[in-house]
């Protein structure tokens, strides 16, 4: 794949992550699952690697940010499950470890990582678990989208990072 084709290829993902956490939620209970980012997060690790999810992740939440459609917690849930699942799916070959590897590094290293930076953006201590749930909706929502549209389609190319 040329370095045209596979930017190309990522400013793609990176218009369908910002475009689709825009308007695609689910309403789960007292939380809005935006599954987008987690079902790129999985797609991206399997087809293109780890840099290419964390960097497309870390674009994307940037984005969201600048246009307010987001919020900063998207930099560590989104790059932490990115991260996760890219090494995964590196280290196993495995899709369905991919997908733990995204629910577990957004859910639980993302949830932990947003302590402190809420901690040093409002002042006051703030419990974990005021994160997990929220992160854990959206992540599960959005594993299950990334494994379906995974086991329906193929790797679309053999690039390897």
């Amino acid at each position: 794949m040329s370095k045209t084709s596979k930017l190309t290829t990522y400013a793609v993902f990176i218009a369908i992550g910002v475009i689709g956490s825009s308007f695609l939620s689910i309403p789960i209970g007292p939380y809005r699952a935006l599954f987008v980012q987690h079902a790129l997060n999985i797609i991206i690790s399997v087809w293109f690697g780890t840099k290419a999810s964390v960097s497309i992740a870390f674009t994307t939440g940037l984005l969201r940010n600048l246009m307010g459609l987001g919020t900063i917690f998207a930099f560590p849930g989104g790059m932490s499950g990115a991260l996760l699942a890219g090494l995964m799916y590196r280290y196993t070959g495995k899709k369905s470890l991919a997908m733990v590897g995204e629910l577990f590094g957004t859910t639980v290293i993302g949830g932990l990582l947003s302590v402190p930076i809420s901690q040093l953006l409002t002042g006051e201590a703030v419990f974990v678990f005021a994160f997990i749930p929220g992160f854990f909706i959206s992540s599960a929502v959005g594993t299950a989208v990334a494994g379906l549209i995974l086991y329906k389609i193929d790797k679309p190319h053999t690039y390897t990072q």
